[in-house]
């Protein structure tokens, strides 16, 4: 098997024992992602509790939340080695800013056995499900159905493009379990408007672009994708509409703090908002290239750390 983009060449065994490096295995969780991602359940948290939460709390809740996005993220190539290791037969692409790693997908280049693989993914969704039921048992439910969705997503591969609403489902999950965190018995009109938020961020800054970012390579598997089946200019349209949902959305996230939050909060989130989301999304529509593509997520992956930030100055001011 090849790999193009510097990627390393398989690595050599020793009487079948594997050489040890955390790198493959964080590689598999795409870790350096994870924990970008833990900014997401971090800002609903703070936004609908309107406080810091005990320390006890934040602490378990960042393990228990890493814990999960580890495992979820593992389960991912897990479940698609076969279809990654015909993808990227002809070389695997250079990936995002934050997934640049020459290890990606180590499954698929056989630096890392499945065994491995399979051990590291439970060993972190059982210290997740640990986590989750001290946090709120209810938690567990979110978790469990978070798992079963990410496999439903890479079964549909080569199915339908529709499988990227089961993303927004399950990069919801998170966010919905922080809402749990801090609050047993939530207002489900307000738990929608937070999943409407994540579920139009997830498709059409995460989910979208990284599939125009993999056109090439999906096309050797027959996979059926938005920019693939509809088209790059479709595509565009999507995201542009997608993210200016996202961005709509977020103005009406007040909603559910019981902080007062003001024109300078929504000014400061619209401004996250356009600049990234909005700004490189009008460009990949009009552009219609994969390094656009890969610019918009590698964008749209810093959003939710904005928001944490916006969130958390204000709420240290009162």
């Amino acid at each position: 098997m090849s790999f193009a983009s510097g990627a390393k060449a398989p690595l050599a065994k020793d009487s079948g024992l594997e050489i040890f490096s955390m790198k493959r295995f964080f590689a598999l969780s795409r870790t350096t992602h994870g924990v970008l991602d833990l900014a997401t359940p971090g800002f609903v948290a703070l936004l609908w509790l309107g406080e810091f939460p005990p320390v006890w709390t934040i602490a378990l809740s960042l393990f228990t939340a890493f814990a999960a996005y580890t495992a979820i993220y593992a389960l991912n190539d897990l479940v698609g080695i076969a279809v990654d290791k015909e993808k990227f037969r002809g070389g695997i692409n250079a990936g995002y800013s934050v997934e640049a790693s020459d290890m990606r997908y180590p499954l698929a280049q056989e630096i890392l056995s499945y065994r491995s693989g399979l051990l590291w993914f439970a060993g972190w969704f059982v210290a997740a499900l640990i986590g989750s039921y001290i946090l709120n048992p209810f938690i567990v439910v979110i978790l469990v159905a978070a798992a079963v969705l990410e496999v439903i997503y890479c079964l549909l591969l080569k199915v339908t493009y529709l499988r990227t609403f089961v993303s927004g489902l399950v990069k919801s999950s998170g966010p919905i379990a922080a809402i749990f965190v801090v609050d047993p018995n939530p207002a489900p009109a307000l738990v929608l408007l937070v999943l409407a938020w994540v579920f139009f961020w997830e498709i059409g800054g995460q989910n979208v672009p990284a599939d125009w970012n993999d056109t090439v390579e999906d096309k050797r598997v027959h996979a059926k994708t938005i920019p693939l089946q509809l088209g790059t200019r479709t595509a565009g349209i999507i995201v542009v509409l997608t993210l200016a949902l996202t961005v709509t959305f977020s103005l009406f996230l007040p909603l559910v703090s019981p902080l007062n939050l003001g024109r300078l909060y929504l000014l400061a989130s619209a401004a996250a908002g356009a600049y990234l989301l909005l700004r490189p999304g009008l460009q990949l529509a009009r552009l219609q290239e994969g390094r656009q593509a890969a610019a918009l997520f590698d964008n749209a992956s810093y959003y939710p750390l904005a928001q944490l930030a916006i969130i958390t100055l204000f709420v240290a001011l009162g």
